[in-house]
């Protein structure tokens, strides 16, 4: 049995799909009924005992300052490829950190805060059964063990959530092929999550972590926000 120490929180994208809203505020940091996203999350993680939170920042950096004092054991790091690489370039920066630890996206709503327990068996995502078509990224489980990703979405299989926990020694070679495919191979328009999933598959016996349809909210765009807060409904 494995238990998460600490957690990465991704937050260094522009996020496009939420322009002209994000072009003044950061996506994590989009108040949502109220409520920043990255709070719902540092509080969901604070509930299971998990204090040691490193945000990686990019975009709009300094308004991310106040975090570290707002929550006492969070801690900053800069990725400064943002602008040039996808996400696969925060958890770069961040790869001494892996290890024991949970990676999340800074820009979801934590509902369930026990979807982010820290005690895990093996490595493993928070992933929800498809319903019917779907574009998001979509696994395909056979004994509780990924057997294939499929990107592009599709009608069966478990859809992928940007949550997911990593043994010290999945961590470890996570670790190296972030190395290989970031710098080796200039590899940097991928998504990190594609290093285990489809660049590396062979390597891990990744699991998932089951969890109800509202357990998260991942907002992609203007629309989606404004059906969740109508506040927004006039930018759509």
């Amino acid at each position: 049995m494995s238990r998460a120490t600490h957690a990465i929180i991704l937050a260094a994208g522009r996020g496009e799909r939420m322009h002209p809203l994000t072009e003044t505020i950061p996506k994590p940091l989009v108040p949502v009924l109220g409520r920043r996203m990255i709070d719902t999350i540092i509080a969901a993680l604070h509930e299971n005992g998990i204090t040691d939170i490193w945000v990686v920042v990019g975009y709009q950096k300094e308004q991310f300052a106040a975090l570290p004092e707002e929550y006492p054991g969070l801690h900053l790091l800069e990725n400064p490829d943002w602008k040039t690489a996808n996400n696969i370039g925060s958890l770069y920066y961040a790869r001494d950190l892996l290890g024991s630890c949970v990676i999340l996206d800074g820009d979801q709503i934590i509902r369930d805060p026990s979807i982010l327990r820290p005690e895990f068996d093996r490595s493993c995502y928070c992933c929800r059964q498809a319903e019917g078509p779907t574009k998001e990224w979509l696994l395909t489980v056979e004994d509780g063990i990924v057997t294939a990703c499929n990107p592009g979405g599709g009608d069966r299989g478990w859809e992928l959530c940007s949550v997911s926990f990593w043994t010290d020694e999945d961590g470890a070679r996570l670790r190296e092929q972030l190395q290989y495919e970031y710098v080796e191979q200039d590899n940097r328009q991928i998504y990190w999550d594609d290093v285990a999933l489809n660049c590396h598959p062979g390597d891990y016996r990744l699991g998932i972590r089951p969890m109800d349809r509202d357990a998260l909210t991942e907002i992609d765009d203007l629309r989606e926000l404004a059906a969740i807060d109508p506040f927004y409904a006039n930018m759509v």
